[in-house]
């Protein structure tokens, strides 16, 4: 397809040869050139040359062009839809025949068209879906952070490192799926922004994971809710401590006495609550406990909401006291009247929706005190004005009582329908009826639960869901999974008061309001945290902290809001085998949605990882609070996901090790000059990843991570692991194996070969003054002297390097046939460290021997002792040459090569 520019090209070649440079050009807008276009196009005669061409290019496909054109012509569409067979008009039967087929015909085009429509829509919606999934993954392979910036050094801002677990034992005897580890975390400079609330809630992880191996109680939420109000105003923190409140509702976590109590040390008996929901949460959802938790979560959460427009009453009565008139008496009834006078009495009226009944709306202060939760209250002010309420509803007041002193909000079936038949039959479609009236019979009698709002009374989403709960029966299958259900149908973008794509803001009285709090609705991570609150309230917390983790802003909170969950047992988690590597929410058909806790763990680490180690295996260890269930009695399936759980914290724990770069004194431990080692802080948390002993935690996580290290060519690392885990013969292994990789490199392998060296030197002699020796103690020590001799002719000191090739025993200088072939059978025998090195082991000695023949030839020495020497050095040259013909096929032709051209300058 032409472009604009080749297009420009072409119309100014159309004019060139009617171009007069005399002449200006005329620069038209495309308004003018299409105008102009129009005016030429009714004065240009149609072509016939084209209309030929195309007949007879139709006609060799044997279509007859002008019979076409004919039938066309002639077609007449007024007759499309009418009948093949004409109706009199008399005939009704037929007409109605012919009707009722015609209106099939249309609803089934109609169907269709909707159908097709609607299937392009949801597939439009999928492929944005999976482009976004597809998109972010990109973004995280390229190194392109999209959430959280990264806090890197949480001052400095460095960054994460990419997978470490390569070709460990980790990598290739498990997967390390889940974790995220195969995308890299890119380096970036911009993490001050999130350094103040990650360092606020560290402290609160590390406080809870001190309560954990005390086995004491410790007041997450609460704990969460102060660091969160420590954040600056006008942050989204108000809204996660509301969050927060409805969650401890839930739990019924209760706040300790302050320590500075005189009897505080009697008096705090904070029940246990770790991981004390777990088994109604995560076991079969229609047995009596997993009702009775969701019968839980809506007490719970009602209860909150009520404690919060109690509030707001309060806040609405102290900012209008006059309006209020509330005088003398503080009792909450006159409270609530008070409120009552604030919205709803103006110049001097009422709204004319309310009832009155002794000049007062006695409806809407019932309502209000129900509503923040003062149900003895409602029922004083219904036993006050009694018999007006029984002039006009006779059954009401009874049913109050008995619904207040019910445990359970649950009317006896004669006194429910008592109420359901006065409700049905002037309130339900009477003109003018009280909206607050209306809603009190609903609420109490549980009636009509299919139609959730009612005006006037649900006028914000807090409004909207305490209604609903207050409506909600799991006896009647109207219980909390299918307000749940209703409520991921309305969707995020209803209750954020932008369009929805499944309903219809005005297609339903029931929709709740698309507002956002009291005080009105608010968009980014206020409306997100909206959201997740109603996702909370209907018990689906996985998905809350899912729509928490998507805005940037809120990724901290997220991450702090699943460790909660978690802690308390209210967090489903998937399987390995089901998780992945990007995707934090997993939805599985037929199944319950889960979080991939232990990859937004790690993800969120990873931005502070290497330099606040200790900080990371903090957060490491509340993965694992999923592990409580390896040994309980539940299925298979969750015993497999807990154990994954366990394996997880570990790795990370493993992966946080090794990325630490070697910061290890407070972290693992060290050893000291005496060669005893000391521990670290880990050493004194395994209790939290179910390590039962030191040895397993030498072998679990030491050895593991020593691997990675070594896997990840960070040698020197991986040694030190080796040690402090007390394997000594893997790292003189390894020290073997290192020092031989190193010694084929230019200068030794640089300040790494050296400080190998050093490390090396220091093994040996901890070994010897605890008298062990390790297998490949001896390899190591060949290789040091080799490394040694290489030093000193780098420093001109061929007679020290001479000696220390000597002293490392490996090549034959003194021209002994029998030794040769006996020291030619040792070799073969050798670690492949040596072996592979042979011939720079043969270089380096005949390149002395070299040096040293010509230093003789020049220094002025006696002939006889010159030529002595000579001789001495010829001799040795010559038993290497011999040694070399033993081994000419383990060696490459330019390195034999070499020695031969050395060894002819020798004997000149």
């Amino acid at each position: 397809m032409a472009d604009l520019s080749s297009l420009l090209a072409e119309s100014r070649r159309l004019t060139a040869h009617i171009s007069r440079p005399d002449l200006p050009s005329v620069n038209l807008g495309l308004n003018q050139i299409e105008q102009q276009s129009r005016r030429l196009l009714p004065t240009q005669q149609p072509g016939t040359s084209d209309s030929a061409k195309a007949s007879y290019l139709l006609a060799q496909a044997q279509i007859d062009t002008s019979a076409l054109g004919s039938q066309i012509a002639n077609l007449n569409t007024q007759t499309t839809f009418a009948p093949l067979q004409p109706i009199h008009d008399t005939d009704v039967a037929g007409y109605l025949r012919h009707a009722h087929e015609q209106s099939l015909i249309t609803s089934i085009e109609e169907g269709r068209r909707e159908t097709e429509a609607e299937f392009y829509r949801v597939l439009e919606q999928r492929m944005q879906r999976d482009w976004e999934n597809r998109k972010k993954r990109i973004f995280e392979e390229l190194g392109v952070k999209t959430g959280v910036e990264s806090a890197g050094d949480r001052s400095m801002g460095l960054g994460g490192a990419a997978n470490v677990f390569g070709r460990s034992r980790i990598g290739t005897s498990r997967s390390t799926k889940g974790l995220g580890t195969n995308i890299p975390l890119a380096q970036t400079g911009s993490g001050m922004g999130m350094h103040g609330p990650m360092m606020v809630y560290d402290r609160v992880i590390k406080g809870l994971n001190s309560a954990r191996l005390a086995n004491t109680a410790f007041p997450l939420i609460i704990r969460l809710k102060e660091a969160a109000g420590t954040q600056d105003i006008g942050s989204s923190s108000n809204k996660f401590v509301e969050l927060l409140t409805v969650l401890q509702h839930v739990t019924g976590e209760e706040q300790p006495l302050p320590l500075t109590h005189a009897q505080a040390h009697l008096l705090n008996n904070t029940p246990m609550l770790e991981r004390s929901f777990v088994s109604s949460y995560l076991g079969d959802q229609n047995s009596t406990q997993a009702r009775d938790l969701r019968e839980r979560v809506v007490s719970g959460a009602r209860q909150a909401l009520e404690d919060q427009y109690w509030t707001h009453i309060e806040n609405t009565i102290s900012s209008k006291i006059v309006e209020a008139a509330i005088g003398g008496d503080p009792g909450l009834a006159n409270r609530v009247r008070g409120f009552l006078s604030v919205q709803f009495y103006k110049n001097g009226r009422w709204e004319e929706r309310l009832e009155l009944i002794a000049s007062k709306p006695l409806w809407a202060q019932m309502f209000y005190l129900i509503r923040t939760g003062n149900l003895k209250e409602a029922l004083d002010v219904a036993i006050s004005c009694e018999k007006q309420l029984n002039a006009r509803e006779p059954n009401f007041v009874t049913a109050l009582r008995a619904w207040v002193e019910s445990s359970d909000r649950r009317l006896p079936r004669h006194i429910r329908e008592r109420l359901f038949t006065s409700y049905n039959s002037h309130i339900a479609y009477g003109p003018n009826i009280d909206p607050f009236k209306q809603a009190l019979f609903k609420i109490i009698g549980k009636i009509e639960p299919h139609k959730r709002a009612v005006p006037l009374v649900t006028v914000t989403t807090e409004d909207w869901i305490w209604f609903q709960l207050a409506m909600v029966d799991e006896q009647e299958g109207t219980g909390l999974r299918e307000l749940g259900e209703m409520l991921e149908g309305y969707g995020e973008r209803h209750f954020s008061g932008g369009p929805s794509d499944a309903i219809s803001p005005a297609s339903s009285t029931n929709l709740p309001p698309s507002m956002l709090g009291v005080s009105g609705g608010s968009a980014g991570s206020t409306s997100k945290l909206a959201w997740a609150k109603m996702l909370i309230i209907c018990g689906l917390f996985e998905k809350a902290v899912a729509t928490m983790y998507e805005h940037p802003s809120l990724q901290v909170e997220a991450v702090h809001l699943a460790i909660c969950l978690s802690y308390y047992g209210l967090l489903r988690v998937p399987a390995r085998e089901e998780s992945s590597d990007v995707d934090i929410l997993i939805n599985i058909p037929g199944r319950l949605a889960c979080l991939n806790f232990a990859l937004l763990i790690n993800r969120y680490i990873r931005q502070f990882q290497k330099s606040d180690s200790d900080e990371a295996l903090q957060y490491a260890y509340c993965v694992a609070l999923g592990a409580d269930r390896i040994s309980a009695m539940v299925s298979q399936e969750q015993r497999v996901i807990a154990r994954d759980q366990l394996d997880l914290a570990r790795e990370i724990v493993i992966r946080t090790i090794a990325e630490s770069d070697g910061k290890w004194p407070t972290l693992i431990g060290g050893m000291r000059e005496d060669s005893t080692r000391y521990g670290g802080s880990l050493d004194l948390s395994l209790p939290l990843l179910h390590l039962h002993s030191v040895n397993e935690y030498y072998e679990v996580i030491l050895k593991q991570a020593a691997d990675v290290c070594e896997s990840s060519r960070k040698r020197i690392d991986a040694i030190n692991l080796y040690n402090l885990a007390g394997d000594r013969e893997t790292a003189m292994s390894c020290l073997a194996r290192m020092l031989g990789e190193l010694l084929s490199e230019p200068g030794g392998g640089g300040a790494e070969g050296k400080e190998l060296e050093k490390l090396a030197r220091d093994i040996i002699r901890s070994q010897s003054a605890r008298g062990e020796r390790a297998k490949d103690t001896q390899n190591v020590i060949k290789l040091l002297e080799i490394r040694q001799a290489m030093e000193k002719q780098e420093a001109g000191d061929l007679e020290g390097a001479l000696e220390a090739i000597e002293k490392s025993n490996l090549i034959p200088l003194d021209g002994d046939v029998q030794t040769t072939s006996r020291k030619m059978e040792e070799f073969r025998a050798m670690d492949p460290s040596i072996t592979r090195n042979l011939g720079e082991i043969l270089l380096l000695t005949m390149n002395v021997l070299q040096g040293l023949h010509a230093r003789t030839k020049t220094l002025t020495y006696a002939d006889a002792d010159r030529h002595m020497r000579l001789t001495r050095i010829r001799k040795k040259a010559m038993a290497v040459m011999t040694f070399v013909g033993l081994q000419k096929y383990s060696l490459a032709s330019d390195v034999l090569n070499q020695l031969m051209r050395i060894e002819v300058a020798i004997s000149n």
